[in-house]
């Protein structure tokens, strides 16, 4: 049964869904989400929310030229500060390389080529790679290697998020191996400086089968549409998944139910999920679950919500899920999330991306001829990251919850940076965390560390060709003069040609003052 809202709501969503559809964001304001119409929160009985009460005054940011702004990049010496000049100097190298479309589309066709399958060739790629585009976007090999680039960090005023680089596993051997890795990950904080490793990444698509993510996936959806008729023996308690505008085209048939060894092998991930969970409370760091594509998301959060509702209390969370704002459901889902979460009485914490399928997510789609779940236009994506994020900055900064705003987004960092600041959110609170790929975004990370912000570096870590993966979508993503990388090159240009006039300039003092002391010696011996 569908819920039925009055008057004063239904102004309130069709505002929202206007706003994000017709107009560009200029300020961070109090989003007006519509609450899902049906959201599990047990498996034996469908939740209806009430209609949300009206939403408060919308909260405008008015600058006070009194305060400082949030970022400076006339100041690069202030903004690179912590940068040696070889790593400035190597940083720019690779970005500008990776600017140059020509050669990285060259080194793309190359990494996907059979010639990879060559041995010596292949071990003359890997070796290329490692000393270029893995240095800059990689952590390390294993922990070791990174754990002295989390000390670092720590050493600049950063922390790291990390990612051990394991892509989809197919069965339960890889995925009880994978499961040991990320334990492995977790108990490595342990031998770092406290608070050095804000979260550890885990990925579900790791630690269960992505035919069986799919097969969880295809069932919650059909339960969802069709509640009355539905029975999944084998769900958890959870938190919202859906709301009426998610995408449903996955799942065009009722799917069979799972059987007894389906559901014994989901059993067994949820079991590796509550060993790393486990193994978190006992280091003492949270957890963050990364988000995929729509064909198994909502796999991905029930494991995600399940074990938030096992784990999460206090004002603290300790699981946190992945919203990707490029989808037309994302604020729909944000809120309806939260405000079961508050029900219960749970801290829920949210990383808020933009999203990495478009590609695939828009093909598949069109090849089923029904309307793509992405946003229409690069400004509703933008508009919808910018609507959740204040939604969420005004949530925890009045009550529990945690906010990772993982963005390169300049705008976006800004505008909630300054609400985040007149709300009172700083880095004590630690309820906000900026964060962005290691190697991308350095003048925005420096510019909201020096601003008084928690940042943290996502850091992938892993061998060469096991993350030859992650750094292929980096290539592509970082390519091309207008990608987000633009601002750092010309600002890591700008800081290096000011040291280098420093240099110089301090090459001549040095060599006037031995001149005068040569000069002083003859007066004095004539």
């Amino acid at each position: 049964m569908a819920m039925t809202t009055n008057g004063s709501s239904s102004k309130l969503i069709r505002s929202f869904v206007h706003r994000v559809k017709s107009s560009p964001t200029t300020t961070l304001t109090t989003p007006r989400f519509r609450s899902a119409q049906r959201t599990t929160i047990n498996t034996t009985a469908t939740t209806i929310f009430p209609t949300p009460p009206p939403t408060p005054p919308t909260t405008t940011i008015v600058p006070d030229h009194s305060r400082d702004a949030i970022f400076d990049f006339e100041d690069t010496k202030g903004l690179f500060s912590s940068v040696t000049t070889g790593k400035l100097l190597r940083s720019a190298a690779n970005l500008n390389l990776a600017a140059v479309e020509p050669v990285v589309d060259m080194g793309v066709w190359v990494m996907k080529s059979r010639l990879m399958q060559v041995g010596l060739f292949r071990e003359i790629v890997l070796g290329v790679i490692k000393h270029t585009s893995y240095e800059h976007f990689v952590a390390g090999a294993d922990t070791e290697e990174t754990g002295r680039t989390v000390k670092k960090l720590w050493e600049s005023g950063l922390r790291g998020m990390l990612d051990y680089g394991l892509e989809h596993a197919i069965d339960n051997e890889s995925c009880d191996i994978n499961a040991q890795e990320f334990i492995k990950t977790v108990e490595s904080t342990q031998s770092l400086p406290p608070s050095s490793v804000s979260f550890v990444v885990v990925k579900i698509t790791a630690i269960c089968p992505i035919s069986l993510l799919k097969r969880v996936s295809d069932l919650l959806r059909w339960e969802y549409k069709n509640s009355s008729s539905t029975n999944l023996p084998w769900k958890l308690k959870t938190l919202p998944i859906f709301s009426e505008s998610s995408p449903f085209y996955h799942t065009l048939e009722k799917p069979s139910p799972l059987t007894p060894e389906e559901e014994h092998d989901l059993e067994l991930a949820h079991q590796r999920l509550v060993k790393i969970c486990n193994k978190s409370i006992e280091s003492k760091v949270p957890v963050v679950i990364d988000a995929e594509d729509t064909s198994i998301q909502p796999g991905i959060d029930y494991f995600t919500y399940s074990a938030a509702v096992m784990y999460n209390n206090g004002e603290k969370p300790l699981i946190f899920g992945t919203i990707q704002a490029y989808l037309k459901d994302a604020g729909e889902r944000l809120y309806a999330t939260k405000k079961a979460a508050d029900q219960m009485g749970l801290p829920v914490g949210f990383k808020l991306v933009r999203g990495a399928y478009m590609s695939s997510e828009s093909q598949l789609a069109n090849s089923l001829n029904v309307e793509s779940p992405i946003h229409n236009s690069i400004i509703d994506t933008h508009n919808c990251y910018n609507d959740c994020a204040s939604f969420m900055l005004d949530e925890v900064s009045n009550g529990p919850g945690g906010l990772i705003l993982a963005t390169h987004n300049l705008e976006s960092g800004k505008l909630a940076a300054q609400k985040a600041r007149n709300l009172g959110i700083g880095k004590d609170s630690e309820k906000l965390e900026f964060a962005s790929l290691y190697g991308m975004a350095e003048a925005m990370t420096f510019g909201l560390r020096n601003a008084g912000f928690g940042v943290s570096k996502y850091l992938p870590f892993g061998p060469v060709d096991q993350i030859m993966p992650y750094l292929l979508r980096r290539a592509e993503e970082n390519k091309g003069l207008l990608s987000s990388s633009n601002l750092d090159r010309q600002l890591m240009m700008k800081e290096l040609k000011r040291r280098m006039k420093g240099y110089v300039g301090q090459g001549f003092e040095e060599s006037e003052r031995s001149f005068k002391s040569d000069a002083g010696s003859i007066v004095k011996l004539n």
